[in-house]
């Protein structure tokens, strides 16, 4: 099931990316806040719901043995949104999408899962055409800001400071995936591990809300942030299939779940009338045959 729990988790979040698109701001201040506002209340509401239907007893004191690799995937989250005001998307998801692949490095190191080479020639194939979309669409933007003769943002700048935010969510994120593999084999089951994990990031959407609302004295309209709600949505959905997939095989689930970004390039073309070139359905195709193989296998 593993693969399933995978694919579900790769589309949800693949849409999630475009729903984010379509509902990031540069004019606000407080988009990330906001977009780590909704995630936490979305998880939250998930959390309890999940904890009712199930008739599960939750120790809270799961929160806190979960807290270290809750605070890799919320504080390396929230670093992905910041960093999109200090760099462009092209920059940033090449960096971030590689973060699949530093924790199936770490799962074989520390923790003797094992990989056939059928298995790592397809991780191969995906992590190449990631890097390849990731190159690809770079140079596009590059190539459209000559033709529009648009001249980059001051804020966009390719700096060592600016690098870091991508940076730390590479290494935060795959750290975390890498911890929630020995959680869910060695510390808590899948449901306790989701939920504190859940319940955690609503803590955060908690502060998150009062330090939009009254310190910072952000307006709320539902209508201009439908989009960042519905993304916080799939954002929940994707993470509940993420916590089954990681827990049966995180060595192949983790690089297999980072093509997220394919899928959300995949409906582009309908969603936000992006257009794809050739050699973009050529790494997209890697990817997908990298993927059909892992489930063939």
């Amino acid at each position: 099931m593993w693969f399933t729990y995978s694919l579900l988790t790769m589309f949800a979040w693949g849409i999630d990316s475009l729903f984010q698109k379509l509902g990031s701001d540069p004019r606000d201040k407080q988009s990330h806040w906001k977009v780590t506002m909704y995630v936490g209340f979305a998880f939250g509401i998930h959390a309890v719901c999940y904890m009712l239907y199930k008739g599960i007893s939750y120790d809270p004191i799961n929160m806190i043995k979960y807290l270290p690799v809750s605070l890799c995937y919320i504080v390396s989250m929230t670093l992905s949104y910041v960093g999109l005001r200090y760099l462009e998307l092209s920059v940033l998801n090449p960096i971030a999408n590689s973060s699949g692949a530093v924790t199936a490095v770490l799962c074989v190191i520390f923790l003797d899962q094992k990989m056939s080479a059928i298995q790592i020639a397809a991780v191969v194939m995906i992590c190449v055409g990631i890097a390849a979309l990731s190159f690809l669409e770079n140079q596009h933007d590059k190539e459209l800001r000559a033709r529009e003769g648009t001249v980059v943002d001051s804020k966009y700048v390719y700096s060592a400071l600016a690098l870091m935010f991508p940076l730390m969510y590479l290494i935060l994120d795959g750290v975390g995936s890498f911890a929630d593999a020995f959680y869910l084999n060695k510390v808590l089951s899948e449901a306790d591990a989701l939920l504190s994990y859940e319940f955690t990031f609503l803590l955060v959407a908690i502060g998150s809300f009062i330090w939009v609302k009254f310190i910072r004295k952000s307006k709320f309209v539902f209508a201009d942030d439908k989009w960042k709600a519905g993304a916080a949505v799939l954002e929940t959905a994707g993470q509940f299939f993420y916590v089954f997939a990681m827990a049966e095989n995180a060595v192949v689930a983790a690089p297999m779940i980072a093509a997220y970004c394919v899928v959300a390039l995949v409906l582009s073309p309908w969603v936000i009338k992006e257009r794809l070139s050739l050699k973009q359905y050529i790494a997209i195709a890697f990817v997908v045959v990298g993927i059909v193989i892992l489930g063939i296998e």
